[in-house]
């Protein structure tokens, strides 16, 4: 049943919930620890537990994603609502718009934004967070905080980097 790039844990006998196929859910707020007991029985009960810093896991994949410069001001941008493909170009200032489709299409595919289509003419698309897409506006959020306050002190560092050197 294990793989290579999971640890398999077994479950005591008994202790398995009737449905382990999803997470029920829960009328609890995102991060409360009704929300991680849950998480913590459907791991249980998968048996599999991920390792990103095995290269061969897809927890490998998904901290690829979420670390992608492009989702984080997507993510930030989707933060504040709903919004259409030219609303997020205008706001993620110098994304390509082969960028913002592929990133568009792949926080849709890993289940993070969802595209709606309206039966309109002529057609209109809107771009949201899901409910687990939403998860992300706190840590992300942290990032980019303090990627604004140490902007001096990274610059500073470049700078002395490149100048001991011969950085031009």
């Amino acid at each position: 049943m294990g793989s290579r790039h999971f640890r398999v844990r077994k479950a005591p006998p008994g202790n398995l919930p009737s449905s382990p196929a999803a997470p029920q859910p829960s009328s609890s707020p995102a991060g409360s620890s009704a929300t991680k007991t849950n998480r913590d029985e459907v791991a249980h009960v998968s048996g599999l537990e991920g390792n990103p810093y095995d290269p061969n896991c897809p927890t490998r994949t998904i901290l690829d994603r979420i670390g992608d410069r492009w989702t984080v001001l997507v993510v930030g941008t989707l933060g504040h609502g709903p919004a259409r493909f030219s609303q997020l170009a205008s706001a993620v200032g110098g994304v390509s718009s082969k960028m913002l489709t592929q990133t568009l299409r792949a926080l849709e595919r890993d289940g993070l934004v969802q595209r709606t289509v309206y039966a309109e003419v002529p057609p209109r698309v809107e771009y949201a967070l899901t409910d687990i897409g939403q998860t992300m506006r706190e840590p992300l959020s942290a990032l980019e905080h303090w990627a604004k306050s140490y902007v001096p002190e990274v610059l500073s560092a470049r700078e002395a980097y490149d100048t001991h050197h011969g950085v031009k």
